[in-house]
């Protein structure tokens, strides 16, 4: 079975409030066995419109990386996240080969 993977681009406005995005998030990530392969950190925008966060969070399989994004648990944290950061989210399978 594939993985699934989140990958995140973020621009966060209130750093303080974002805390509150985090760890209302966690019991969702912690729910699905999310792994975090990258947070934060030095990046280079090789092309396009760079953000200053950037995530890739690991999932077991595709089912359990949109379950966890669907979660009440998930939708709470979400609506704290869209008040304090402008974000593009993709959730995508991994490649089996």
């Amino acid at each position: 079975m594939a993985k699934g993977y989140w990958i995140a681009h973020v621009d966060v406005r209130d750093p303080e409030r974002y805390k509150d995005y985090v760890s209302t998030a966690k019991p969702a990530f912690e729910r699905y066995g999310a792994k975090f392969l990258a947070r934060g950190g030095t990046y280079h925008a090789m092309e396009g419109k760079g953000r200053s966060r950037n995530v890739v969070i690991e999932f077991a399989s595709m089912k359990d990386a949109l379950d966890c994004y669907n979660s009440a648990e998930y939708q709470a944290a979400k609506a704290i996240r869209q008040e304090v950061a402008d974000a593009e989210m993709t959730i995508m399978e991994g490649y089996e080969g």
